[in-house]
């Protein structure tokens, strides 16, 4: 008789450490919020983690005009996804980066989902700070959890078209959060963290055509056989 499988351990090793050092990031600066990690300085310490590890659009400045390529600086680019504004933020990100990169790191592969998880943030964070004003800072995870929903877009894309059935509904994860997004922008200052968001996206998606099995030249081929 075999045994149930455990859920966690059905999620990739890789997607674990992922959701985990969100966790653990928010975790400590939660105990710190309320000095028992820290002393009186902890309480201090998220707007020292933000100010030191999250990413503004003068941190692309310092970059492109002053050619500062200093590793604290360059880092900024994926250590702002780990400092979250609170635990909400942060248990949405870490909970959809668990199912989204479960069911992705099981399509892709589990070293490419990383890969795209690095290089989503990273365009999301350049994005912002070409856009975004300077007053603003970009922090949290969702970027690059927009990314891993590029990625599962694609995947449903090419499950949808295998099925016969009309491939737009892949899209409608992505349609119903820009909604929501929108409707919270009208109500709330939620500032220009969606730039960085629907780069991510865009570069997922796109990035998936590299990634996913066969990889680019499986997906000639499917534009040939629709030719």
């Amino acid at each position: 008789m075999m045994k149930p499988e455990s859920p966690i351990n059905a999620i990739p090793p890789i997607i674990i450490v992922l959701a985990l050092a969100i966790i653990g990031v928010e975790a400590v600066l939660q105990l710190a919020d309320v000095g028992i990690v820290g002393g009186q300085r902890g309480v201090g310490w998220r707007l020292a983690a933000q100010q030191d590890y999250g990413f503004s659009s003068g941190v692309l400045d310092r970059l492109m005009i002053n050619n500062d390529y200093s590793a604290s600086l360059l880092a900024r680019f994926v250590t702002y996804p780990f400092i979250n504004r609170g635990l909400t933020q942060m248990a949405f990100c870490a909970a959809l980066t668990l199912a989204l990169g479960k069911f992705t790191a099981e399509f892709y592969g589990g070293v490419k989902i990383l890969l795209l998880y690095g290089v989503t943030a990273i365009v999301g964070a350049i994005a912002f700070g070409l856009i975004a004003p300077n007053n603003y800072r970009l922090i949290g995870g969702f970027p690059p959890v927009y990314g891993l929903i590029g990625a599962y877009t694609y995947a449903l894309w090419l499950d949808l078209k295998a099925m016969g059935e009309n491939q737009l509904k892949a899209f409608r994860l992505i349609a119903v959060l820009l909604g929501l997004q929108l409707v919270f922008g009208l109500i709330f200052d939620t500032g220009y963290g969606w730039i960085a968001e629907l780069s991510a996206f865009v570069v997922g998606f796109g990035l998936s055509l590299l990634l996913a099995p066969g990889g680019w030249a499986a997906f000639l081929r499917r534009m040939r056989q629709r030719s």
